[in-house]
């Protein structure tokens, strides 16, 4: 029987889900005594909600099945007792069961284009490695397809089965000798907030020759860098400290500790909390206004609260609340701040090269040479416009003002960090950035709100490089993590306040492609459906 008589594809639909029980029951129950009998002669796999069926239909009847499945523990688990150690090291696995063909249609060419779909499947799904238990009567066929035996038989004597597992190699080879077009190995696609893809000119520019943090190269190095950094910004100063954001958020905190009266923290999110414990840890005065998770702030309430409240000197807010996609409104803030002379302080951590961002008016905002900027993680950034003394009542690392005296380089600092971010600005084509960033997230929304897919931010307060999808209960956002990472699609998910709350994040902060988008807006309705 030839196979282009035959279609291939996955169950779906109701009747081919129908149909699937049946042949699993005159399988495994009539011709293999795996399972009891029963009168509506329907056998549903106990991992079927789990299940991808590959399945062979004739018409419109089903003569050919298989399941994959991703989930541990697999079937096999149970069977083989620390299975693990049975297999090579760092794969990604799947499960292969339930392979069932009509009597009528077994010894054609049918099984070898179930397979081949099944393997199409699995390779474009990111697997590495599948396990199987083969029937002991198909051994020489699994050998021939690529198979490796390992362990004893389990199961009875009537339904006798080989542990097997398939290295992706060994089915590559396969269908190449069979002259079996199959897909390339899935390239991993960032959606990452950090590390993001860096361009091979700044890959260059960290791994040329260290240089002396104390040589006037290295000080012109930096010195050109902070120009660059505050062109982009419109900050009048910036300074470089070698560690990451929360280091320049705590230096933000520990200037504010130098001013008179009191503050107002404003929390919309996990970023916004992270600000109220920088305060905590710094002992600073200060008040908070916090909103539900993805909801802007409340702008008449803050003005009120700073007109109820003349102690207050400064007020502390994230630009763009990374934890739920928000982009909280800068220019209101800075407005309101501006009529009570008050000092605005700005989290732009990620928010800095991913949008417009102008600092000419904000007292302090930090940022990172990762993220946006898309060079290596490593350098916390610290803008202001005043001119700031050292202050020996901060700590050494803290003192803004010591850096400033000192050149930018108090301390020892990296030339190999300082030349890549260097050369990312130097790359970075802002209009073409900016409008490529909000392309990407508005194909996104589109998608994924036509697919019943909820977004934390409401499109008028999105920020445009971060979409935050807080999914119901009955989707785990590990699991649905784990399932794109195989697919080829990494997301942030592993963080604890994600998981605690249940949301994966898609972030725009790399170089990618409309294409990868719509890719990955496919393949997370996939999974969900």
């Amino acid at each position: 029987m030839s196979t282009s008589q035959l279609t291939f594809k996955i169950a779906s639909h109701p009747d081919e889900f129908e149909q699937i029980h049946r042949l699993n029951y005159r399988t495994f129950v009539e011709e293999i005594p795996q399972h009891p009998q029963n009168p509506e002669k329907i056998l549903i796999d106990k991992f079927h909600s789990e299940n991808t069926y590959c399945i062979c239909l004739d018409g419109q009847r089903l003569v050919a099945m298989l399941a994959i499945r991703g989930n541990r523990p697999f079937s096999l688990d149970q069977k083989v007792p620390d299975l693990d150690r049975w297999l090579p090291p760092s794969q990604h696995l799947c499960e292969i069961r339930l392979l069932a063909v009509e009597l009528e249609y077994r010894g054609s060419a049918l099984l070898v284009g179930l397979l081949h779909f099944a393997a199409v499947e699995c390779i474009r799904r990111g697997y590495t490695m599948a396990v199987a238990s083969g029937t002991l009567r198909q051994t020489r066929l699994y050998a021939h397809l690529g198979f490796i035996s390992f362990a004893e038989p389990v199961g009875t004597v009537d339904a006798c089965y080989q542990p097997m597992y398939l290295p992706l190699h060994a089915a590559v080879s396969f269908w190449e000798r069979m002259k079996k077009e199959i897909p390339e190995v899935p390239v991993k696609v960032s959606f990452l907030p950090g590390p993001v893809e860096i361009s091979a000119s700044v890959r260059d520019a960290f791994n040329a020759p260290a240089i002396s943090h104390r040589s006037e190269e290295f000080l012109q190095m930096v010195n050109d860098t902070k120009r660059l950094l505050c062109n982009l910004t419109g900050a009048h100063h910036v300074q470089l400290l070698l560690g990451s954001g929360t280091l320049a958020n705590d230096a933000v905190a520990a200037q504010l500790k130098m001013q008179a009266g009191a503050g107002l923290i404003l929390s919309n999110g996990e970023f916004g909390e992270r600000l109220i414990d920088h305060a905590h840890r710094m002992g600073l005065e200060f008040e908070v206004i916090g909103e539900p998770w993805g909801r802007p702030h409340d702008l008449v309430r803050v003005e009120r609260r700073l007109h109820n409240q003349p102690q207050i000197s400064w007020l502390w807010s994230t630009h763009c609340e990374t934890s739920c996609g928000l982009l909280n409104d800068a220019q209101s803030l800075l407005e309101i701040c501006r009529r009570r002379g008050v000092k605005l302080c700005l989290d732009c951590i990620s928010s800095i090269g991913t949008v417009a961002v102008n600092l000419s008016e904000v007292f302090l905002a930090s940022g990172v040479s990762g993220k946006g900027l898309a060079s290596y993680a490593g350098i916390g950034l610290v803008f202001h416009n005043d001119l700031i003394e050292p202050d020996k009542r901060i700590p050494r690392y803290l003192d803004l003002g010591y850096y400033q005296s000192k050149q930018g380089v108090p301390y020892t600092h990296s030339s190999n960090l300082i030349a890549a971010l260097q050369q990312a600005l130097l790359e970075l084509n802002v209009s073409r950035r900016f409008e490529s960033i909000r392309s990407q997230h508005e194909l996104l929304r589109q998608k994924l709100s036509a697919y019943g897919i909820p977004i934390m931010a409401t499109e008028y307060c999105a920020a445009p490089a971060v979409i935050s999808l807080q999914l119901p209960r009955n989707t785990s956002s590990r699991s649905l993590g784990e399932k794109l990472e195989r697919r080829g699609f990494m997301l942030s998910y592993c963080s604890e306040y994600l998981l605690e709350r249940n949301i994966i994040q898609i972030c725009l902060m790399g170089k990618l492609t409309e294409q990868q988008c719509h890719d990955l807006a496919n393949n997370i309705a996939d999974i969900c459906s």
